[in-house]
């Protein structure tokens, strides 16, 4: 009686085992064979919350089981590793000097969030050489098969490093605020981006308004503008209510969403980055994250 009851709990624990194989088998295939998002954010001026948004949205993207990096392309001036409370010993820098592997820069982030970090302070990193440039289309498509969501935090304003990694997105999401200046360098942006490389996607977040409403007639303004002078229609994706808790949180070196979850401005990320995540990839021409970087290569030889 005792031998047939464990010689029978031998073989629960055998099919529970081949089950768990067989699943996370079919898990790595559909890994293997899934579609890559790759998500700018960007902005025409500097100081508009930029990196805030990409961190806080890459770390909801996260809790929504999405398997998510966070590349922190705003090369020179990097500073995501910091908002976030982690420590880069190596970044960018250093694989573009062949002196790292991509994987021994890679950081581990809140939730399980994949860090690629950049280097700060290093005035090469603002101008990337074609060489440098095609060297990051290897290494980061080799990250492309165990990810979701590749979400780019790319510099501000018109140069060539953003352009460049623009041009690596099929999703640009601008950030800008109500500050009129801010407004006028999103369209400038939004402009260059549509006349000289093709992109006809963009999605709006205005960050740090007083209200709903507010965020709305920025979205408005700025999508009268395209439609009227460059017949391109901008999609509002949602708005960031100015919040102190997102000071306090850069203050202390932690997501917002992490350490104050309910705060207006982590409530106002929620809505954005549930949209992201319930979002399919049919709406999207060619996702494949190969198709971006042999983009970027077309770009460069022409």
């Amino acid at each position: 009686m005792i031998a047939d009851q464990a010689a029978t709990l031998r073989e629960i624990r055998k099919n529970q085992q081949l089950r768990q194989k067989a699943s996370a088998a079919g898990e790595e295939a559909a890994r293997a064979g899934r579609d890559v998002r790759v998500i700018a954010v960007t902005s025409g001026k500097g100081g508009v919350g930029k990196t805030n948004i990409a961190a806080n949205l890459a770390c909801l993207l996260v809790k929504r089981r999405k398997e998510t990096l966070v590349l922190d392309a705003d090369v020179g001036l990097a500073n995501i590793d910091v908002i976030l409370g982690v420590n880069a010993s190596f970044n960018l820098y250093h694989v573009l000097k062949g002196e790292k592997t991509l994987e021994e820069i890679l950081i581990d982030g809140p939730g399980g969030l994949r860090i690629l970090p950049s280097a700060s302070g290093i005035p090469e990193m603002t101008d990337l050489s074609r060489g440098e440039k095609l060297t990051l289309v290897d290494t980061l498509s080799a990250l492309g098969e165990r990810l979701d969501i590749m979400m780019i935090d790319t510099g501000a304003g018109i140069s060539s490093n953003v352009m460049y990694f623009n041009m690596a997105a099929k999703e640009i999401i601008v950030v800008a605020t109500p500050e009129p200046t801010s407004l006028t360098d999103a369209y400038a942006l939004i402009k260059v981006l549509y006349q000289r490389y093709a992109k006809k996607r963009f999605r709006l977040i205005v960050n740090m308004v007083k209200s709903a409403a507010e965020a709305r007639e920025i979205y408005f303004r700025l999508s009268n503008a395209t439609s009227h002078f460059l017949n391109l229609t901008v999609e509002y994706l949602g708005h960031v209510v100015l919040d102190e808790n997102m000071t306090e949180a850069v203050r202390k070196q932690t997501a917002l969403v992490e350490i104050f979850p309910e705060a207006p401005a982590a409530r106002c990320l929620a809505k954005v980055a549930d949209k992201i995540a319930t979002e399919t990839l049919d709406a999207y021409e060619n996702g494949s994250i190969k198709f971006f970087w042999k983009n970027i290569i077309d770009q460069n030889r022409g």
